[in-house]
């Protein structure tokens, strides 16, 4: 395995990539063979380090990429890594040159920017392209059976460009109501119709379409929060096929502690007064890591035990309430497992009234990632 880059601080998250390997294998044995995966691994790989995941699931199976911006997709050219990749998102026509010269593929749902990037083409470069349909998602994407026509024979037209995909992304794929989720699959259905040309990827599910739906795979699909461990959603999991592991968790270790008498106030705008005598302990982790303020008396695991957080999260230093002297240097586990107890992504998403993907995309950069495996040497 590649050396990991040192650090120096006593918080880290680990991103196990056997358990990355493990979930991609068994969404790959689980699908059809023939439908291609594309992982995606935007957003640096939802908070678990985009290079390591990508490596590591295109081993698994995957057979290429997805990300957000050209930004994410050089990165990962310039590491090695030579598989198909999208762009999902919006890229300037400026920069469509750039994407010709590394072989990355691109999105377009608009006919005017087709026509403003074949400008900045020199001859003989040429983009591949995969238009997106907007079935009722509501952002970026094609509309309507003219519009798409349009698009279609201005790239088969042209030197520039070549009609390498089409897609659609669902709203509602996650939830037991499949009501909207059928009017946006017959949809797509209906775009795909109206082509002339059949492109090398239709692709329309994403990891709940995959999982829970059967009839929305076509020959390619895009994965992401399944891979990593995740449920799409609560609703959906009791239906899902396998039983996932997750691979990011989140430590931290005591860096003081000190035994406070009963009145005393911890932490900024002392609003935390011990009522006993209590061991306060100290770990640096705070808002700036993405622990943000609102885990306010969430809880962590320290000694193998869930133990609260007192007082207001600072922006690098939160404050934790021990059962018992624990001395400096003892492991803390805010998400993850310790010793038999287990705190899930899931329930720091439920804590902030938010999603498991936001979670971890939250935990800044300047937590370093520690990427653990048993059974591969290189990624």
């Amino acid at each position: 395995m590649k050396r990991q880059q040192e650090f120096y601080r006593d918080t880290w998250a680990e991103i196990d990539l056997d358990a990355l390997y493990y979930n991609m294998k068994e969404i790959r044995n689980f699908l059809p063979s023939e439908t291609r995966i594309f992982a995606t691994v935007k957003a640096n790989g939802y908070g678990h380090g985009d290079i390591q995941t990508a490596k590591t699931v295109l081993k698994a199976g995957a057979h290429g990429l997805t990300v957000a911006f050209l930004d994410e997709a050089l990165a990962l050219r310039e590491e090695g890594v030579n598989a198909p990749i999208l762009i999902l998102g919006a890229t300037r026509p400026q920069d469509v040159p750039i994407a010709a010269d590394h072989q990355i593929s691109l999105t377009v749902y608009d006919g005017e920017w087709l026509k403003e990037a074949e400008k900045h083409l020199s001859p003989g470069k040429k983009v591949a392209l995969h238009i997106k349909c907007d079935t009722g998602m509501g952002r970026i994407g094609v509309r309507d059976e003219e519009e798409l026509k349009q698009i279609e024979d201005y790239i088969n037209n042209s030197n520039c460009f070549s009609f390498e995909g089409i897609f659609t992304h669902f709203a509602t794929a996650d939830e037991l109501d499949t009501e909207y989720y059928e009017r946006q699959l017959s949809r797509f259905k209906k775009l795909l119709q109206v082509l002339k040309t059949t492109p090398t990827y239709v692709h329309a599910a994403n990891s709940a379409a995959a999982l829970y739906h059967s009839d929305a795979t076509f020959n390619a699909t895009r994965i992401g929060i399944a891979m990593y461990g995740l449920t799409p959603s609560a609703e959906i999991e009791p239906y899902l096929p396998f039983k996932r592991r997750e691979v990011f968790s989140l430590h931290s270790k005591i860096i003081h502690v000190k035994k406070m008498h009963p009145g005393e106030k911890v932490g900024y705008g002392a609003d935390y007064t011990t009522e006993n005598e209590e061991w306060i302990a100290t770990i640096p982790i705070g808002y700036a890591d993405g622990w943000i303020r609102k885990l306010r008396g969430f809880h962590v695991l320290a000694g193998g035990e869930r133990v609260p957080i007192v007082g207001k999260i600072c922006m690098d230093q939160s404050m934790i309430k021990l059962p018992y002297y624990m001395p400096i240097g003892t492991q803390v586990t805010l998400i993850g497992e310790q010793n038999g107890q287990f705190i899930s992504v899931d329930e720091v998403a439920n804590k902030l009234d938010t999603i498991n993907y936001e979670v971890t995309c939250t935990i800044t950069n300047r937590v370093p990632r520690v990427f653990k495996s048993k059974s591969m040497r290189d990624f």
